[in-house]
Order: structure tokens, then C-alpha cells, then sequence
């Protein structure tokens, strides 16, 4: 059945050649549609017209990217917008330091082309496989003293709206829907080209050691401030944590041997971990035994290479995930109430728990928007139950005003948003303006953004 503005279904359309839109799953296996109809245009003047095309049919309309979000934020039973065509690198401007990238671009491409021609982002994420486009609307980021999200990094973007028009968008030009578009969820349109900031390319010393949980808490200010990038995992049964410092070097390189890397960041990171993690849902009981090995399985080590090299990491055992974003002060706290309710129940977390910062930002509903934050990212193997230990996590979250990945498993509603976004009336006046028939609504925007 297809999905319609209104959210009621109705008979399944079809693509022009006569088939079914193909079924999706996400990454994680936890989301799943079956779009009335399948698209991937491979230019802007195609995307308005599948737009245009949609509404004409009543469908509503949701772009994908690689899947790897959590939450429903791109499933439809619709029209589904595919990533495979629009994968062109439009522009590198060198004078302006900015390139141009098409919203289906990887990062794991994009990274390869700067590359190539001696230039970087600033910063981003730990993965690489997510679409440019994908990756932005939902907020991802890294660690980063002073440098933000891969949002923040944005100078400007090209949006398709609900009536086929093309908006060329910057600080310049829409600046109302720059300000709101960077993290736009899909909801203002479908975005088709990205420009981001780049800057020459840069060596990253990466510092990684073992650490007792109470040091860190102690020094968790000063580890943030003396870094460049600072993030720690705490293994959940055990007082053991894993920190990583990333700071500019001058070189010469010295990257991880690749017997080293091997070892370190396949065999026991993804292979060894994997199995660790299926022995741990069969048997819950044999969790914490295991937590202990894991905490102490990688020892320090300490390398230098490109940026991008460092800031990524393979990433293959499939998860679930939480993740709040709350007052940079509230850090330490928050933490060590998560930790002492571990301990306090009969719950047991194999994966370990992602700590990491940002600066304030001026983006609409960016998670750091208007204040410096701290993440905590809570994780679960894929198909393990995690709804009791992500709605106690939740729980001490909201306690702190905390504000949910946006495509991170989460509970909450457009009421509760309103209250952690200053500007969250901002957002929802302009998707009325921009969007007023709701041609890119699904269940997931109407519970966070209101009907």
C-alpha cells in the first residue's frame, strides 16, 4: 500500500517499466519499507520532475542515502529518491577552498578525491560509507574541540522543493533556509549537491591508551581541552576505558604498520569483537567475563597519518544505537549516573559506550546548536534486546535536556524538541512554508516535527 501526504495508504503505484518499488532494509536491519516506487534520477531537472510527478499521484516523497540511520527518518511507502546517480564532484574551488559534491557521493569517494588533489575536510565522523547528503541531514559528526559537525562544515547547498524548484542555498543566498537546511531531516525538500569547506591536507598524531574510568571523569575537562579531538569508550561491567587524542602533527607520517592494523582494527575490532558479541546474545550471563577481556584486548599505540585515515574506522560488527547530546557541563555527570545504573541492574552491554564533543553551532537544529556539547552513544548488538537499556539510558538523558541523535534510536516527540530547541518554531514555520502539502512527511517526522 502507498503512503500518501495524509498518511493513509492507498493502492500501490508502480515505476515506469511496470515493477514494484524495491523493499529496503537499513543497515542495521531495524527498519524496513516497501516504497510504491523506486527512483534514481541522475540529474536535478529529473529529481523536480519525480517531485513533480509525485504530488500529481499524491505520494509522498523520502530520499535515501547508505541506510546507516536507526530511526525511520527515510523510510516511505511512496516514492523513494535513490542516492545511485546523483554521484558526481560538480566543482573544486581552490581560491574559495570548497568543493561541490552531488547528494549520493560517499564519503568514503569524497575523502578519495580531496585526497588526491591534497586537500581535507576538517573533520568527521568514524565511518565513511554514508552519502554526503544522508550524513548531513541527520546531524552526523565527530569529536572536535573546535571544529563541528559535518553540517557545520557546509558553505552551501542545492535543495529541490516540493514544487520542483531548485534552491541555491547559503549564508548569501536563502539564508532562512541555509540556517534551517544544513540539518533539514529530509524535511524541506530533497537536497541534491552540498558544498563544504576544505582546507590543504593534514597529518593527525593519533593517540590511543587505556584508561581507568575515574581518571578520565577527573580529567575529562583538561583531555578536552589540550586536544584537538578527544573521545573515550567506557566497556560497561568493568572500570576499564579506551581514549583517543587526535592533534595536528607537522609529520613525517608513520602509519599503523599493517600487520598492526590488521591485527588491531580487523581481527580483534570487527573479527574477534563479532564473535565476542554473538557468544554474549546467546549466553547474556558470559557479558561481563567478556567485557573485562575486551576492555584490555587493544594496548596503547600511537601513529600518524592523513586525516581522514585516522578519523575513520572499519566498522562491520551491525548494531543498534542511542545517542543524546547534553550541556558539555553535564558531561561527567551524566556518564557516571549511566554508569552507576549499569552496575545497579541486571542488564548486560556488550558494546561499549561513545563519548565525544563538539563546539556550539549556529544551525537550526543541529544537536550542538547554540551550545558545546558532549555525546554519549550507547550501543547494542544487532538483534540483542535493547529497548530496557536504551529507555533507561534515555531516561537520564532527558533528565539533562539532552537532545537525540536525529538518526539515532529515540523516543521522542515534537513536544518534548520544542523545549531542548530554542529555535525549533524557526524550523517548523519554514517546512510549512516550503513544504505546506507535506509531500516529504513519513510517521518519523510527524512524531518529531508535528503534523
Amino acid at each position: 500500500m502507498a503512503e500518501t501526504r495524509n498518511g493513509r495508504t492507498g493502492g500501490a503505484a508502480v515505476t515506469a517499466n511496470g515493477t514494484a518499488g524495491r523493499a529496503w532494509r537499513n543497515w542495521a536491519g531495524n527498519v524496513s519499507a516497501a516504497p510504491a516506487r523506486a527512483v534514481a534520477p541522475a540529474s536535478v531537472d529529473e529529481l523536480a520532475a519525480e517531485l513533480r510527478r509525485a504530488a500529481e499521484d499524491g505520494l509522498t516523497v523520502k530520499a535515501v542515502g547508505s541506510g546507516h540511520s536507526f530511526t525511520s527518518t527515510a523510510a516511505t511507502r511512496g516514492v523513494q529518491v535513490r542516492p545511485e546517480a546523483l554521484t558526481a564532484i560538480r566543482d573544486i574551488d581552490r581560491a574559495a577552498g570548497t568543493v561541490t559534491a552531488e547528494s549520493g557521493v560517499r564519503l568514503s569517494q569524497l575523502n578519495a578525491v580531496l585526497a588526491a588533489e591534497g586537500l581535507s575536510l576538517a573533520n568527521m565522523g568514524d565511518i565513511m560509507v554514508q552519502t554526503v547528503a544522508g550524513a548531513t541531514s541527520t546531524g552526523t559528526h565527530g569529536t572536535g574541540r573546535d571544529s563541528g559537525s559535518m553540517a557545520a562544515q557546509i558553505r552551501g547547498f542545492e535543495l529541490v522543493t516540493a514544487d520542483g524548484s531548485v534552491l541555491t542555498c547559503s549564508a548569501e543566498r536563502n539564508p532562512e533556509v541555509f540556517a534551517a537546511g544544513r540539518i533539514g531531516l529530509g524535511a524541506l525538500g530533497v537536497v541534491s549537491a552540498i558544498t563544504f569547506a576544505v582546507e590543504p591536507m593534514f597529518l593527525l598524531t593519533a593517540r590511543e591508551e587505556p584508561m581507568r574510568f575515574d581518571r578520565v571523569m577527573a580529567e575529562f575537562d583538561q583531555l578536552v581541552a589540550e586536544n584537538e579531538h578527544f573521545e573515550f569508550y567506557w566497556f560497561p561491567h568493568t572500570d576499564g576505558c579506551t581514549t583517543k587524542r587526535n592533534n595536528r602533527s607537522q609529520g613525517p607520517a608513520a602509519p599503523v604498520p599493517p600487520l598492526r592494523g590488521w591485527i588491531d582494527d580487523e581481527l580483534l575490532s570487527n573479527g574477534v569483537f563479532q564473535a565476542a558479541c554473538a557468544l554474549g546474545k546467546a549466553v547474556p550471563a558470559a557479558i561481563p567475563g567478556i567485557a573485562r577481556v575486551s576492555s584490555r584486548a587493544l594496548s596503547a599505540r600511537t601513529y600518524t597519518d592523513i586525516a581522514y585515515k585516522v578519523f575513520t574506522s572499519p566498522r562491520r560488527v551491525r548494531f543498534v544505537e542511542m545517542e543524546y547530546a547534553v550541556p558539555r557541563e553535564a558531561a561527567v555527570s551524566v556518564i557516571r549516573e549511566l554508569k552507576a545504573m549499569v552496575e545497579a541492574s541486571d542488564l548486560r552491554v556488550s558494546f561499549p559506550v561513545e563519548v565525544r564533543v563538539a563546539p556550539a553551532d549556529d544551525i537550526v537544529l543541529s544537536t550542538a546548536s547554540g551550545r558545546d556539547s558532549a555525546y554519549v552513544a550507547v550501543h547494542m548488538y544487532r538483534g540483542s534486546g535493547y529497548q530496557r537499556y536504551f529507555t533507561a539510558v534515555e531516561r537520564i538523558m532527558v533528565a539533562a535536556g539532552g537532545r537525540p541523535h536525529w538518526g539515532k534510536i529515540h523516543t521522542r516527540d515534537a513536544e518534548y524538541l520544542s523545549g531542548v530547541y530554542p529555535r525549533f518554531g524557526e524550523f517548523t514555520q519554514l517546512r510549512d512554508r516550503l513544504d505546506p502539502e507535506r509531500l516529504f512527511t513519513n510517521s518519523y517526522l510527524r512524531r518529531v516535527l508535528g503534523a
